[in-house]
């Protein structure tokens, strides 16, 4: 049950049916899923590990979204890709670097026209870096990071022209990986992020601002678990986004 419920949380959450600021109410959680209040209690426990929701003056809330935000992101994932990219070219063996280059000839084969797939094919590539570099420390902070960018959920390579850059990129960092130059490998993977930053800011910029669906008192504009259950309005694409 305490799973059930941390799925279903986090789902409303990264989906935005929850926005930003939401008050989370033990009491209010449990009604709405239809369970007593300590698999909700464990639920927000691990919602507040995975950075998706903090505490605010009165509680509880889902986390806000903002520019600022992103930057702090980025400025935290720059780093650990390239370190990532790094300990690949440094430590990585021969099957860590067929899986990459498999993961790299997956995504070019991947349908540009379909979200889901660019971004899982763009997800595995990554996590293939991740693996080869032999770091579990390194792979479990980025992992973690990525539960903060799923709160942004329209990925950055639909963007025009960026998935084939993508590709591009991923193809000059697989050849720096391949040639054991591990500052190269860095150098590129930090210059990779750095560019995704700039797309998710500017994508956050031009996303409109919608009103709420529901309010609690006090709070006007804010979706609320005191609106009865349903299907997200929207869908990400997705768990990494790029």
């Amino acid at each position: 049950m305490p799973v059930r419920v941390y799925e279903r949380l986090r789902e409303e959450i990264v989906s935005g049916r929850l926005e930003s600021g939401a008050p989370l109410v033990e009491a209010a959680v449990a009604a709405r899923y239809g369970t007593s209040r300590t698999p909700v209690r464990e639920a927000l426990r691990r919602l507040e590990q995975d950075g998706l929701i903090e505490r605010g003056d009165r509680g509880l809330r889902v986390r806000t979204r903002g520019p600022e935000e992103i930057l702090e992101i980025y400025e935290v994932r720059i780093l650990l890709e390239a370190a990532a990219a790094r300990g690949a070219a440094d430590r990585g063996t021969r099957l860590d670097l067929m899986r990459i280059r498999h993961a790299a000839e997956a995504m070019v084969a991947a349908d540009p026209g379909n979200p889901d797939a660019m971004v899982a094919t763009n997800r595995a590539f990554h996590e293939e870096i991740w693996a080869a570099s032999h770091n579990g420390t390194l792979v479990d902070l980025l992992t973690r990071l990525n539960s903060h960018v799923t709160r942004y959920p329209a990925t950055t390579l639909t963007s025009p022209g960026r998935w084939a850059e993508v590709q591009s990129e991923h193809a000059d960092l697989v050849r720096a990986i391949e040639a054991r130059d591990g500052d190269k490998a860095a150098r590129i993977a930090g210059d990779h992020m750095t560019r995704a930053r700039d797309i998710r800011l500017h994508r956050y910029g031009e996303e409109p601002r919608r009103p709420g669906r529901a309010s609690l008192p006090g709070r006007p504009g804010l979706a609320s678990l005191t609106e009865a259950p349903g299907r997200p309005s929207g869908t990400a694409c997705g768990g990494w986004v790029g």
